[in-house]
């Protein structure tokens, strides 16, 4: 009895401190002007959240493209496992950037061998590097979910309906940001591995690409692809990863939200403010439903027929790219301002809206060399559950059951959608999976590619 007390009040302190250090990074979203929960942001309301969105979004709702409902985010329930937060309240004061931007043990001034948990728990505003750190507290909170796999379809839309779509098998495996059962050796120094195949329509089936990010600032992403026309790999540049993907408006270094390599860019903190952001309304209400698979990890299972997407609606009279399943709830958040050093980069400057409780990106805007925005990538925001495994340990992981990610050429008036559920009847959509990093080699980009 006296042991569980005590465990009890250790984690009761452990979740105050934690609460601690997040409520004094913003403040309750219920204390800012705007619309409140149960209204519907449309039209008639959209001069309510002025400046609360960016304009080129907010546009959509005064012209009556995009129509939503205003949920409430839940106070404090958002958490991480105890091994995290923990990790995170012993990380400060701990680690500090070097003059490239890299990680490093202000003891040692060397780079850690492995980080997890927040590196920077205690961001102040006022800090020259405060937006980095913003960054890197982003990159270990997605890379804290874990390994993943997701067979996904990604699809071109104009205003009025589908252009064109591809099935896309896309793997990622982790080093860094990990917890102790997922943990592997790690060599080669690497941040993660990546490797995605076509898996339709005939003309792109097979196209292959595989990527690998060193945890070592000088040297660039190493990344080839496999053609199947050509029938061979080639390396490809890694400054291509700014490039459209398949010749829509994703690219690699947009990934979940923002993938590019943090020490390729200057970055600055622009402001903090309130934003309206799109969210999954099951995962706030604490509903996800999930299985774990026979070799280890969570396949998440979206089985909520109502449409995402408008273009899955044929009633819809919006935008085909709006969300329509989603809905918005108010968020705090850090705004930060990225500029490449490479000037070959095909953006002179990104904008990225970062949560400043959870750390989920929201938006990425991004604005050629002469400053005028061309694209506007939208994220959507989940809450996180308890998933229990057979031996008994607790997985935190975010809630999801539907994926909404899109990226608008504002320029051309079209979008590129990702994220939707695959075909077939148990489609992946895996967390916390373990890979054989061999799986990550020239021999696997050439076998999906036959």
């Amino acid at each position: 009895m006296a042991t569980q007390s005590m465990a009890t009040l250790r984690r009761t302190a452990l979740a105050l401190a934690i609460v601690g250090w997040t409520a004094a990074t913003f403040s309750s979203p219920a204390a800012a002007d705007g619309l409140m929960p149960g209204d519907v942001l449309n039209k008639d309301t959209a001069a309510q959240v002025e400046g609360m969105m960016p304009p080129e979004l907010l546009q959509h709702y005064k012209d009556g493209k995009f129509e939503n409902k205003v949920v409430d985010w839940p106070a404090n329930a958002f958490r991480w496992e105890s091994a995290f937060q923990e990790a995170t309240l012993s990380n400060k004061g701990k680690y500090e950037l070097n003059e490239k931007g890299t990680i490093i043990d202000k003891a040692t001034k060397e780079q850690p061998p492995l980080v997890y948990g927040f590196p920077f728990p205690d961001v102040d505003a006022s800090d020259p590097q405060a937006a980095a750190k913003i960054l890197w507290n982003s990159y270990y909170g997605y890379w804290y979910q874990g390994n993943s796999r997701n067979l996904t379809r990604l699809v071109w839309a104009n205003p009025d309906g589908i252009d064109r779509e591809a099935g896309q098998d896309v793997f990622f495996m982790y080093y860094d940001g990990q917890s102790e059962p997922y943990r592997v050796e790690n060599p080669k120094n690497l941040l993660m591995q990546m490797i995605a195949t076509t898996t339709f329509p005939t003309d792109l089936q097979g196209t292959t690409a595989l990527s690998w990010r060193y945890r070592d600032p000088e040297k660039r992403d190493s990344s080839w692809a496999y053609v199947p026309t050509l029938r061979r790999v080639r390396a490809v540049s890694p400054t291509n990863r700014s490039d459209g993907f398949l010749g829509s408006d994703m690219s690699q270094d947009d990934g979940p939200f923002f993938d590019g390599k943090p020490e390729d860019f200057d970055w600055k903190l622009v402001e903090t403010k309130d934003v309206y952001r799109i969210v999954d309304p099951l995962s706030l209400e604490g509903k996800d439903n999930f299985r774990w698979l026979e070799n280890g990890g969570w396949r998440t299972i979206w089985d909520d027929p109502r449409p995402t997407i408008g273009f899955e609606d044929p009633n819809w009279k919006g935008l085909a790219w709006a969300p329509i399943g989603p809905a918005l709830a108010k968020r705090p958040v850090w705004v930060l301002e990225a500029t490449p050093k490479d000037k070959y980069y095909l953006y002179g400057k990104i904008q990225l809206y970062v949560d400043r409780e959870t750390y989920q990106g929201i938006y990425n805007r991004k604005f050629n060399w002469r400053d005028e925005l061309m694209n506007t990538y939208i994220i959507l925001g989940l809450m996180s559950g308890k998933r229990t495994r057979p031996d008994g340990r607790e997985d935190w992981l975010w809630r999801s059951n539907m994926g909404y990610q899109v990226a608008e050429n504002v320029k051309m008036n079209r979008a590129t959608v990702s994220g939707l559920r695959g075909s077939g009847k148990d489609p992946a959509n895996d967390r916390r999976v373990s890979f054989d990093p061999a799986f990550f080699d020239f021999n696997t980009l050439q076998r999906f590619g036959k």
